[in-house]
């Protein structure tokens, strides 16, 4: 049997010719293994940490250094004697020179690759010497530019587009520029006389869900051998298995069928489980010995991309099918969890996906320019029936394409395919990220009805990896769907055409800087990326700041360069002064851009699900807000900061993604009265109320409708039964908006009126709720905060908080002095008759404070 022996031990760096890393010649042992430069540099307080202040700039020096990690390891005469011994490196960051007992073995260039060395020549018994040099990347993308050229890109420096390295490193609009270098992933040696190289499952599921398992592998040589294939469920038992596979060729293949019904179905997350079947083979010799076996967990599933013609609207659906049922997915998009990889343990891995799925998400996008994932996020992913949509490392450029590039993308995308195919989670391959959208709005060669040319020698070279290499590859190795780019819309239409393929709306924030109500007009077919960016948690702002006071504002330097969006101050102020009244303490700001960010984002959530109304009027199939997580404590677009802190609008978009959920629009209607006179007309206030179902069965409900007048002690409720159909919106009711009186004059103020709506069930359970306010806000003259009467009461527990009131209340934020807490909301809207109960793990009975609209801070 091949044997594995992990290189964790004895494991020391330097900076080659010294500087301030480490002295001339000084070997300083490492504090774990895999690790990179920066991680160990910080744990011997030999740089400053780079989260903290402007301490990022203080350590570029260190992605320009040249370093090397060395290794003793001890071999016994035994471990010589099978036939084959390799080196095996899962992850180099990111140009490595290897040597082996003084032998030079490799040379390497892509981070996202694993490298393996047969190195039996050069062991030998007793210690070895194994020793990694890199040089710096960045200097070597810089040479790679000057030959090659310099191309078109958004964010970062324009070398990283000739190298295969995370191209975050290099800076973007959300994070540092630290250029990490060093062994990140684990290196270890394999003996084996023979070894399975190559596992390939693929399951094939019928439309009536009767299920084909076809398993192949190959052998690493040509050997008198038999192999054994089988199928085991979760808990070990043997499903089916066939045994005597001749694989004497040096490859194998077993093939099993199933009707309908006989193995259990993987779904994502609120449609049904996620059983998981292991397939398991081994190789013996001649006389029965073992010589190998190799296992995968599989999960069993129909997924399609639905691009099917609507009823009655132009263009086509984007839409992700699993097992015959259309999914609404909403979701996050992912970076890389970290800017120092080897920091992000399971345990984080397992409480970021936890946050997706207690936030009612169903799907993550890895985005184009990170990482591949370990495979622990994907089994994490698989477990708790997560969809996984998958970029290929490609981000915001034009990518080059001359012969070394794509013959090392080639191996990278071949082997991450070949990794990640067995996860049933990953349900599309996407080519890159915004590649295409650079290329329009750089006019490059992109004739989209040209499905025939090379591509290499115009001015956009990389669509020969986008639209022949990396098809390919994902056609032989797996049977996931491809998808060019993100965005894409294909039919020969550009990126931006909202009716085709996916889109990201960026009018929000970038572009023409819409409002966040026309999120109803600036729908696509599937939106795979628009955000809000917002402050984190004030103990994620006093943690960069550092307890430097001085810093301690919005404005100040520190803050600056811990929002590395462009514009980000003109941008969230024309957000923040276009809807609220708003102050400028710390505190404060921290607040109103939460709260700015939670209606934003569910705002689009509400509008968009709305769209999802049934078979053949997919007009909206899924929205996956930007971004999910940060790699630094920084104010960006994520909706949980560094430290795993939910934002506000975590929590908002949470409950538009309930199973069961209630919207509404207000909108005016002008009507001239007098033909052809600007000075006669009538004002109506429209109200429409939906509701929505992502079960498959309809459900039955009360529509609760309740309407205060803010300044009076008026109310109107009424009451209607309803059914909601099954996986799709519905309409509810549309009339005029109760107590708001025809205005004929635009001198006169409408009245502020609060219409709550929900959806309660045959037991009285609350499915949904949601209140409208006329908008913006900062027209509203709120009541004095006595006359609000809000009400927090800590129940005996001391960790349940009931929040009740006199008036309508927005946007209620709980904080506490001290400890953080596990809240179980935030951004609550609150109206009299209808308290709410919010849960504050960790809150021990202690004193809850409120920030709401209205509370006297602005």
């Amino acid at each position: 049997m091949p044997s594995i022996t992990p290189l964790t031990q004895n494991w020391a760096f330097t900076q080659i010719g010294g500087g301030p890393g480490t002295k001339l010649d000084e070997w300083v042992p490492v504090s774990q293994f895999p690790t990179t430069v920066h991680a160990e540099l910080l744990k011997l307080e030999r740089i400053p940490d780079p989260f903290i202040g402007l301490n990022e700039w203080d350590v570029q020096w260190i992605g320009e250094a040249e370093w090397s990690f060395k290794t003793t390891f001890n071999v016994e005469s035994s471990d010589l004697s099978p036939t084959n011994a390799d080196l095996v490196f899962e992850g180099l960051d990111t140009y490595a020179i290897v040597a082996l007992n003084g032998n030079k073995i490799l040379e390497t260039n892509n981070q996202f690759v694993t490298y393996r060395v047969p190195v039996k020549q050069h062991l030998k018994a007793g210690d070895n010497e194994l020793q990694l040099t890199f040089p710096s990347t960045f200097l070597k993308g810089k040479e790679l530019e000057k030959q090659h050229g310099k191309l078109a890109l958004w964010n970062g420096d324009s070398s990283r587009l000739h190298v295969r390295k995370a191209q975050y490193n290099y800076g973007w609009d959300w994070g540092p520029v630290l250029m990490t270098v060093g062994p990140w992933r684990p290196i270890y040696i394999q003996t084996y006389h023979t070894r399975i190289t190559d596992l390939c499952v693929k399951t094939s599921v019928a439309e009536d869900l009767a299920v084909q398992i076809n398993v192949s592998f190959a052998l690493s040589e040509h050997v008198t051998s038999a192999a054994s294939v089988q199928l085991k469920s979760l808990d070990g038992q043997t499903v089916i298995g066939e045994s005597k596979i001749n694989s004497g060729t040096g490859s194998g293949e077993a093939h099993f069928s199933f009707n309908p019904g006989v193995l259990d179905l993987w779904y994502p997350i609120g449609y049904g489980k996620q059983p998981l079947y292991t397939v398991e083979v081994k190789v013996s010799d001649a006389n029965g010995g073992e010589l190998d076996s190799k296992s995968e967990k599989i999960g069993i599933r129909r997924a399609r991309v639905v691009q099917d013609e609507l009823v009655d609207e132009p263009g086509r659906t984007f839409l992700f099918e699993v097992n015959n049922i259309r999914i609404f997915c909403g979701g996050s998009n992912w970076i890389p969890a970290d800017s120092f990889l080897t920091k992000v343990t399971p345990e984080v891995y397992r409480a970021w996906l936890q946050l997706l799925v207690d936030g009612n998400q169903n799907m993550v996008r890895i985005w184009g320019g990170g990482i591949y994932e370990p495979d622990i996020f994907y089994d994490i992913c698989d477990e708790l029936g997560i969809l996984v949509w998958q970029d290929f490392m490609f981000g915001c450029g034009q990518y080059p394409a001359y012969d070394s590039f794509v013959e090392s993308v080639s191996l990278e995308a071949e082997q991450n395919v070949t990794r990640l195919r067995h996860h049933p989670s990953i349900v599309i391959f996407a080519g890159n990220n915004e590649d295409y959208q650079v290329a329009e709005s750089l006019k490059l060669d992109l004739d989209y009805n040209d499905e025939t040319s090379d591509y290499r020698k115009g001015t956009f070279p990389a669509r020969y990896i986008y639209e022949r290499l990396l098809p390919a590859v994902v056609e032989k190795c797996s049977d996931i769907h491809y998808h060019r780019s993100s965005p894409y819309s294909g039919f020969g239409k550009e990126t931006t055409d909202r009716t085709y393929g996916d889109m990201h709306q960026w009018n929000v924030w970038h572009g023409s800087q819409e409002p966040w109500h026309n999120w109803d007009i600036l729908s696509g077919r599937f939106v795979s990326e628009f955000g809000m960016q917002g402050y984190p948690n004030i103990r994620t702002v006093d943690y960069w700041v550092g307890g430097d006071k001085a810093e301690r504002h919005p404005q100040s330097r520190t803050m600056n360069n811990h929002n590395k969006a462009d514009g980000f101050e003109r941008r969230i102020e024309l957000y923040l002064v276009e809807n609220f009244k708003h102050a400028f303490d710390i505190e404060s700001y921290v607040y109103y851009t939460q709260i700015m960010q939670a209606e934003t984002l569910a705002s689009a959530y509400r509008l968009w699900r709305r769209n999802w109304k049934g078979r053949g009027r997919e007009y909206t199939a899924g929205a996956l807000v930007w971004q999910i997580n940060d790699c630094w404590p920084v104010t960006s677009w994520a909706i949980v900061d560094y430290f795993l802190r939910p934002k506000p609008a975590y929590f908002t978009i949470a409950r538009e993604l309930r199973p069961f959920t209630v919207g509404m629009t207000r909108k005016e209607k002008k009507t001239a009265t007098v033909e052809n006179s600007a000075a006669f007309f009538t004002i109506e206030t429209i109200l429409n109320i939906w509701g929505t179902n992502n079960t498959l069965h309809e459900k039955k409900a009360t529509l609760d409708v309740t309407s205060f007048d803010l300044h009076s002690e008026w109310t109107d409720n009424w009451k209607k039964e309803v059914v909601l159909a099954p996986n799709a919106a519905t309409e509810l009711w549309s009339g005029t908006l109760p107590g708001q009186p025809t205005r004929t004059k635009l001198s006169e103020v409408p009245k502020t009126i609060i219409v709550s709506a929900r959806l309660i069930d045959e037991s009285g359970t609350v499915l949904g709720r949601y209140s409208n306010w006329p908008e913006p806000f900062k027209f509203i003259n709120f009541p004095g905060v006595e006359e609000i009467g809000l009400k927090i009461a800590i129940a005996s527990d001391g960790e349940s908080v009931e929040l009740s009131t006199k008036k309508p209340i927005k946007g209620i934020i709980l904080e506490v002095d001290g400890e953080d807490v596990k809240w179980s909301d935030q951004a609550v809207d609150l109206v009299p008759g209808d308290p709410q109960t919010v849960h504050a793990v960790g809150l021990k009975g202690r004193s809850v404070k409120a920030r709401y609209l209205g509370d006297g801070s602005a």
